[in-house]
């Protein structure tokens, strides 16, 4: 069954690609394209930026504004954030030592991930399970009752029946 009609998982969808989306740009304009995977751009809000990681924001951001123009697409918008996020919420916690080893310590650290980002990402994840399963609208129409045709004269008169006569008293009387 399809259904009609903005749905309110689309919505999300395209808000919190906006988002990523503004947070990207945002993000872009503060560090520039220099040192891509460095780590001393500094923060923003309280979060570590860098190049790569505000290119992420932005790709991420023109996904859920893309997928968001369609129920599906929107619902596996949401499947991608919580895989994505949070695969990178277990890795930040590894970077930030939060478990005593990290199994990935090879790859480094190429999105300046603090502990703030961490939480962030456990948001995103979160907020992409809910855009996942939130349940749709379904837009119900109720159809308005066709009008019975007007009675023609035909209709009208008395058919006689088989047995009585006109005036239903038998065929004798």
């Amino acid at each position: 069954m399809k259904v009609t009609g903005l749905q309110p998982v689309q919505v999300l969808a395209v808000l919190v690609g906006l988002f990523f989306l503004v947070v990207g740009v945002i993000g872009l304009v503060r560090t520039g394209f220099g040192d891509f995977t460095g780590h001393q751009h500094g923060t923003l809000l309280g979060f570590a930026i860098n190049p790569l990681h505000n290119i992420v924001h932005v790709v991420i951001g023109l996904f859920g504004v893309l997928l968001g123009t369609r129920s599906g697409g929107a619902r596996l918008f949401g499947w991608l954030l919580l895989a994505g996020y949070g695969v990178v919420f277990v890795w930040g916690l590894m970077i930030t030592g939060v478990f005593s080893s990290n199994p990935v310590s090879g790859l480094g650290n190429p999105l300046n991930l603090n502990t703030a980002d961490n939480w962030l990402h456990l948001g995103a994840a979160v907020a992409g399970l809910l855009i996942a399963v939130l349940p749709a609208r379904k837009k119900v129409r109720l159809d308005e009752p066709e009008e019975a045709p007007a009675a023609t004269e035909a209709d009208r008169t008395v058919v006689d029946r088989p047995g009585k006569g006109r005036h239903g008293l038998g065929a004798h009387g």
